[in-house]
């Protein structure tokens, strides 16, 4: 490995808080791969090795849900570098790991779905992107991810002053009363009807079902 990065997703918003190093892989790089991500072996001589980072990532990708795009090539990689250093695999850090690549497939079969085909398909500006690069991937991700999943279509990173002074006039505002109405069978015969719809559709992703309304 010689890049590792995370960024991170609080309730379907990019926070600003990311993970992102460069790692010296004390071996030469490719020239196939080195045309992909434009790294060089001179560029990675001063940065530091896995294991001299490795706790700063593990604190913070601590008990969240990774998702990652092709999560078996990338999982292998991580696994094999933790190993190297007595570590135990991801699994153990982690509270588990969801596969975009597969979700892709699931939606749009026999299609491409590449990073670079995703932001095409879900309208993600992805001119950043001239070279393979883990950060900058790991944020188009996040964006074709919350799409993929009905998220909304925008991410945009608010300031610690831009939430500060959200929350406070959201602080200020007064709510109105809950109403609460009884429904009929009927209405709960149609909305039953229209959540498997919505599970088919979602493939058993519908956020509704696994929510524990009382």
């Amino acid at each position: 490995m010689i890049e590792i990065a995370a960024v991170e997703l609080v309730n379907r918003r990019l926070t600003g808080q990311h993970f992102h190093r460069y790692l010296n892989p004390d071996r030469d790089i490719e020239e196939g791969a080195m045309q992909v991500h434009g790294i060089t072996r001179e560029f990675l001589e001063d940065k530091p090795r896995f294991g001299d980072v490795v706790d700063d990532f593990l604190a913070f990708i601590q008990d969240s849900e990774l998702v990652i795009h092709n999560a078996s090539f990338d999982v292998a990689f991580l696994n094999a570098e933790l190993g190297l250093i007595g570590r135990g695999p991801l699994d153990q850090f982690c509270a588990g790991v969801v596969d975009t690549l597969a979700i892709a497939r699931g939606l749009h079969p026999g299609q491409r779905n590449n990073l670079d085909a995703l932001c095409k398909r879900y309208e993600v500006d992805n001119s950043s992107r001239t070279l393979h690069g883990a950060l900058v991937d790991c944020e188009l991700l996040a964006q074709v991810y919350l799409g993929m999943t009905r998220g909304q279509d925008t991410l945009l990173i608010e300031s610690a002053e831009d939430q500060s002074v959200s929350l406070a006039g959201a602080a200020m505002r007064q709510r109105p009363p809950v109403l609460r109405m009884k429904t009929s069978e009927a209405d709960e015969a149609l909305h039953r009807g229209a959540l498997e719809e919505i599970e088919r559709e979602s493939r058993g992703n519908c956020l509704w079902n696994r929510l524990q309304v009382p």
